[in-house]
């Protein structure tokens, strides 16, 4: 492990200093805070997309305003309206054998939190969890992702600007520098990635003891259902996929669609794509790969399932243009597990499609892998849908369309098992990165006394009642 540098130990000596000073910041401070996160995103609005896209070597300006820009506005709308009453002391009555005694939780910021930010969406993975970090009262150390160099110099430049570096201070550089920004004796860390960079984030964390939320991925799996309205089920998985050209930790992976309505899917799915991007190669609204390595990985995926007897199903016209980094959507159907893109979460505009011959059988499919951070289910039948439900595990679910759960200001985002622990968003959020402690509050008259040893005849009635009271 490599040891962080003395310029993260300084910065984070900082944050602690100044959280000692302020260990507990009114709500007008953080109100401040956040007041000031949302007029640099206002005023740099134009750069960052620019800096997004050009770091992509293309992404349209209308999918980062969408998926980045609306989503951090209106958490920090959300944040603002409802953090003051979050901070406040939660007070309730002791339990009854323990009357007049009164309990209360007081939220507490954690301290000084750190979060380490991916490449896919980076305004929107970074504003999000500082947000929530800010609206608790914490000092916040960012660490932004190699991969988008010119977005995370220039986030880097604006929050300077904007910020102190003992309110929020952005890092950047390559895997070394987040490897020791992960070793960092941090209050909370919170790292969204890949599940196997997630395993080596936790290890880091954990020879500090620090608690960590980890935002993973997984193969997400969207289902057909018998009840399925088709065509709305297709345009909603299409859209879903290929926003970012399917560059999205909660694209749907994979589709599970009943087997008489396997050929019906891939047609409408070709015509969806003609619909949404015309003149797909010459297309200003998909988005290109985000790096060579990248292309070329999904590229071979692709590649080495079709040697493997899978079947190409092609979504548009248009041809892969390396120089563009442009991947062509595609169907894969013939897919079995032990070809790669069964196996790996792809990440891209490849979207396998597998027919099922009953729900059981495509539940039993889903259950019997590790459980991925999104599930998509396209039914109409009450019944049916809450029989997938209670049959299936996700980090969350979306019900007849995509991606929007993770919109949603009143349900935390996260995964479980393998796609994540924990997890963040508006109140969740808020909770994620605070100490809720107890404290038990003995009023001047109480019986405790009454429990003291000697251990005699008093002290048997007592347990006695305690027992049967509970």
């Amino acid at each position: 492990m490599k040891e962080p540098s003395p310029s993260l130990h300084a910065t984070l000596l900082r944050q602690r200093e100044a959280h000692a000073r302020d260990p507990l910041p009114e709500w007008s401070v953080r109100a401040t805070r956040l007041r000031t996160l949302q007029r640099l995103l206002t005023e740099q609005r134009e750069a960052f997309a620019q800096a997004i896209s050009d770091d992509f070597g293309h992404r349209p300006r209308e999918e980062t305003e969408l998926l980045e820009l609306y989503p951090s506005l209106s958490n920090l709308r959300h944040s603002l309206k409802h953090g003051k009453r979050w901070m406040r002391p939660r007070g309730g009555l002791a339990n009854l054998v323990f009357l007049p005694a009164r309990t209360t939780v007081l939220p507490q910021p954690r301290g000084a939190v750190g979060i380490i930010v991916p490449w896919n969406y980076p305004l929107f993975l970074a504003v999000g969890p500082l947000i929530d970090a800010l609206t608790a009262g914490n000092r916040v150390m960012l660490k932004m992702s190699e991969y988008t160099p010119r977005f995370s110099a220039l986030f880097a430049e604006q929050i300077a600007r904007y910020f102190s570096a003992d309110e929020v201070a952005v890092v950047t550089g390559d895997a070394e520098v987040a490897q020791a920004f992960s070793s960092l004796p941090f209050d909370h860390l919170l790292f969204t990635g890949s599940t196997a960079v997630g395993h080596h984030v936790m290890r880091a964390a954990a020879s500090n003891l620090t608690p960590v939320t980890l935002e993973l991925g997984g193969k997400s799996p969207a289902i057909i259902g018998p009840g399925a309205r088709l065509d709305n089920a297709v345009e909603r998985i299409v859209f879903g996929k290929l926003v970012n050209a399917g560059q999205t930790c909660i694209a749907p992976d994979y589709v599970l669609v009943p087997r008489e309505q396997l050929n019906t899917f891939v047609d409408k799915a070709r015509a969806t794509v003609a619909r949404l991007y015309p003149n797909l190669a010459g297309q200003e609204q998909y988005a290109s790969i985000v790096s060579d390595r990248q292309y070329q990985r999904l590229a071979k995926l692709r590649d080495d399932a079709v040697a493997a007897g899978a079947r190409v199903e092609p979504l548009s016209d248009a041809s892969d243009l390396p120089v563009r980094r442009l991947l062509a959507p595609v169907m894969l159907t013939g897919v079995n597990d032990d070809m790669a893109v069964m196996q790996d979460e792809i990440f891209g505009p490849l979207l396998p499609v597998l027919p099922y011959d009953s729900l059981d059988q495509a539940l039993s499919y889903i259950s019997s892998r590790p459980q991925p951070l999104a599930l998509y289910l396209f039914e109409q039948d009450r019944a049916t849908i809450a029989r997938v439900l209670e049959r299936t595990q996700a980090g969350g679910v979306t019900v007849n369309d995509t991606l929007y759960h993770i919109a949603q200001h009143g349900l935390a985002f996260g995964g479980v098992g393998p796609s994540g622990i924990g997890g963040y968003h508006g109140k969740a959020g808020f909770e994620t990165f605070s100490h809720l402690k107890p404290v038990f509050r003995q009023t001047r008259l109480n019986g405790a006394g009454m429990l003291n040893p000697p251990y005699g005849p008093r002290f048997k009635r007592m347990l006695k009642l305690l027992m049967r009271l509970g």
